[in-house]
């Protein structure tokens, strides 16, 4: 997903669109996948003949890119520093890998969370790893499924070119607003990017002087 940008020190949208998917009758699903670990984020109840109605998914998905000054293999080493998240999540408080060891499929990253003005665990599954080149996780925003990524791409000698990638199927109240709520998001991982590169360079310089 990574192109290049070299030089680039704020973060470029690269893509934002609304995806409406083709009808889904309720009655043949017996639940929606959130991602292709298979975690179950609605229930397939299925209704009276009468009460059923069509339900078309809407997903949002946007990409966020920015170039850092540091190797392929310090940007890998900070993003699967999931302690060290807080630095640039917003709502992560704290986070942690269920069990330890390293970010692989099917592991589970652990949060306490803060947002909408309460604290709140959160957990992510791990859904793919192909190091140091790119990795992914399912979870939920709100209550809508999600799933994000990060894929980096070595630009240079000392640059890497790192993208953030994120889908949402939008559920609830979330369904009424798709453009505001991508919007948000847009700007959120902007940000996240922009801090990202900031801790990323500040570890190369001190590497650079010790």
């Amino acid at each position: 997903m990574a192109a290049g940008h070299e030089g680039s020190d704020t973060p470029q949208q690269i893509q934002c669109d609304v995806r409406r998917d083709v009808a889904v009758p309720p009655a043949r699903g017996a639940h929606l996948q959130a991602s292709q670990s298979g975690c179950s984020v609605a229930g397939g109840l299925r209704q009276p003949e009468s009460n059923q109605r069509t339900v078309r998914p809407i997903t949002i998905s946007i990409k966020s890119r920015i170039a850092i000054d540091g190797s392929i293999r310090d940007v890998w080493a900070y993003i699967c520093d999931v302690g060290r998240w807080p630095e640039w999540a917003p709502t992560v408080l704290e986070c942690w890998v269920r069990g330890g060891g390293p970010l692989e499929p099917g592991s589970w990253v652990e949060q306490r969370a803060r947002d909408l003005g309460r604290t709140h665990p959160r957990s992510e599954q791990v859904t793919a790893v192909e190091a140091p080149r790119s990795v992914a996780f399912a979870g939920t925003m709100g209550t809508s499924a999600a799933r994000w990524g990060m894929e980096l791409e070595p630009a240079g000698e000392r640059q890497t070119d790192t993208m953030m990638w994120i889908e949402v199927d939008l559920a609830g109240i979330m369904r009424a607003a798709p453009g505001l709520f991508r919007g948000s998001i847009q700007r959120v991982s902007n940000r996240e990017m922009a801090a990202i590169k900031a801790a990323v360079e500040a570890d190369t310089r001190r590497g650079a002087e010790s």
